[in-house]
């Protein structure tokens, strides 16, 4: 019932707040109680993501052994593996700014009016000489080939300037 997500908000909530102790107490009441051990695992893999984010890139990679771990062995061994992962969780370092980010994009998309913007003739595939007579992908500058880093507008020309991880939520 309601304690199901009162249990796991307050797990979330003791992670993203870096309390380990109190992090660790909520997921034995949920494995002790019963609840899933994949389930824990899935919002682990969430949480590895719009937590912690860019400020530890291995979070995710945590999150996923996490899961995979539990898969394979199954409850009552896959306890520790579940706690190794909120403890690291919580003491990680946290970061919402991929998170932000992407919610600014969907935003934009939502709120945008008329068509959306068609992509750049240099960005699009072109594997038909069709397409190259066209003028796809002219002009487009592979990254690799260049010693530094290329000049390149990779947005659709009206949202040339914008920089989703600068804008503030709405």
């Amino acid at each position: 019932g309601e304690e199901h997500y009162n249990c796991i908000s307050a797990l979330h909530k003791s992670m993203r707040g870096s309390d380990e102790n109190a992090s660790l107490y909520w997921l034995a009441r949920m494995l002790e109680g019963g609840e899933d051990p994949l389930y824990v695992a899935r919002r682990l893999v969430r949480f590895a993501s719009e937590d912690i984010g860019l400020a530890d890139p291995l979070a995710l990679t945590q999150a996923v052994a996490a899961y995979q771990g539990c898969h394979f062995i199954g409850m009552p061994e896959c306890e520790v593996i579940l706690a190794q992962c909120v403890v690291y969780f919580a003491r990680a370092p946290k970061s919402i700014e991929v998170y932000r980010a992407y919610g600014n994009v969907k935003e934009c998309l939502r709120t945008h009016t008329g068509p959306l913007p068609p992509v750049p003739l240099h960005l699009r595939n072109a594997p038909t000489r069709l397409m190259k007579n066209l003028g796809y992908g002219k002009g487009y500058k592979y990254n690799p080939m260049y010693k530094e880093p290329v000049e390149q507008d990779y947005l659709p020309e009206e949202l040339k300037g914008k920089d989703f991880f600068k804008e503030r939520d709405t």
